[in-house]
C-alpha cells in the first residue's frame, strides 16, 4: 500500500523508536499515521507488535484482528497477525486458544 508523505515520515521516527526501545513514542507515532492513513494493515500490524511489547495483550489482540480485516490477501501479514493473536492469548492464559490462533499461523 503505497503510504502518503506524512505517513512516511513518521515511519521513520517509528523505526527509530523501535530501535532504541521508545515503544511510547512509537505507539503515539503509529496512532498519528492510522489517523492518516486508517485503511494501511501494516500500521495496524506493527502498532499491535508495539502494544504486545508493552505487555497490553488484550490491546495488541485487537489491532491483529483489525489489521488481518485490512489485509485481505497479505497472506504472510496475516500469518504474523495471527502470531500476535497466539502470543496475546497466551499472555492472557488461554493456552487453547494460543494454541489454535498459531495454527491458523502456520502456511
Amino acid at each position: 500500500m503505497e503510504a502518503p508523505p506524512a505517513v512516511l515520515a513518521l515511519e521513520t521516527d517509528i523505526e527509530g523508536n523501535l530501535k532504541t526501545g521508545g515503544y511510547a513514542d512509537a505507539a503515539a507515532s503509529l496512532e498519528r499515521a492510522i489517523r492518516i492513513q486508517p485503511k494501511n494493515p501494516e500500521l495496524w500490524h506493527v502498532l499491535a507488535e508495539v502494544r504486545l511489547k508493552q505487555q497490553q495483550p488484550g490491546l495488541a489482540e485487537d489491532l491483529a484482528k483489525k489489521s488481518n480485516l485490512l489485509a485481505k490477501n497479505n497472506a504472510e501479514l496475516i500469518r504474523s497477525n495471527w502470531k500476535i493473536i497466539a502470543e496475546s492469548l497466551r499472555l492472557k492464559g488461554d493456552t487453547a486458544g494460543a494454541a489454535e490462533a498459531m495454527a491458523k499461523a502456520r502456511p
